[in-house]
């Protein structure tokens, strides 16, 4: 726990971002019934009967001092899709950034190895070069979010 506070109370540093990161399932629903029609004054009416329609994978960034989120759905939540969206941090997000302070659970999916996983040996290397991890406390991955900020 103390390894993340003292991440928390790093100033900001363009060059050196500190992102959170935490994924998190969603059922999707399909309506079964028309909504009422929306009368004037009035609120619109639906019905709570609704029919399974899947679940998607939300993976979230959140960069407090930055005020930037960006939140990925997906439909897995594989060992390669963090891969990907590691590689998306690095590359799209903050591609100007010498390195980035990264704070996220320890999920088994979360390793160098997913990396060697989804990319050749170099372009690993590469992305794993510019992350620097900071894992949350065992049962404690909302810690990931400074004062609970983005989590339901």
């Amino acid at each position: 726990m103390e390894d993340v506070l003292d991440v928390y109370v790093r100033p900001l540093d363009p060059k050196h971002p500190q992102v959170c990161f935490d994924e998190s399932s969603k059922q999707q629903v399909k309506e079964v019934r028309t909504p009422l029609p929306v009368a004037p004054g009035e609120p619109a009416r639906y019905d709570t009967e609704y029919e399974r329609n899947g679940v998607s994978n939300l993976f979230m960034f959140f960069c407090p001092l930055m005020n930037w989120r960006h939140v990925k759905v997906t439909d897995h939540r594989t060992a390669i899709d963090w891969a990907q969206c590691m590689r998306e941090l690095v590359d799209v997000h903050f591609p100007e950034a010498e390195r980035i302070t990264l704070v996220q659970d320890n999920l088994n999916t979360h390793t160098a190895a997913a990396l060697y996983a989804a990319f050749p040996p170099e372009e690993a290397k590469r992305i794993w070069d510019k992350l620097e991890f900071h894992y949350t406390p065992k049962h404690g991955s909302w810690f990931g979010y400074p004062l609970g900020v983005g989590r339901d």
